[in-house]
């Protein structure tokens, strides 16, 4: 399951961006997106998802299947 940026919340810092591990995050017009189809919730890079650990407002969560 990959992650994605809440745009309300996206405080368009560049955490996320800068700690991504396979370049998934990217600037989408004044915030910043996630591609789903890069993200890999940085298995066999870190232990948790580095874009949720570093954001400040908490705006990066799992894409929720249903």
């Amino acid at each position: 399951m990959a992650y994605r940026i809440i745009v309300d919340l996206c405080a368009a810092c560049g955490a996320c961006e800068a700690e991504c591990p396979v370049s998934a995050i990217h600037p989408k017009g004044a915030v910043f997106a996630i591609d789903p189809n890069k993200c890999v919730e940085c298995a066999g890079y870190f232990e948790s998802p580095q874009c949720a650990a570093v954001c400040p407002t908490d705006a990066c969560v799992p894409i929720k299947h249903e």
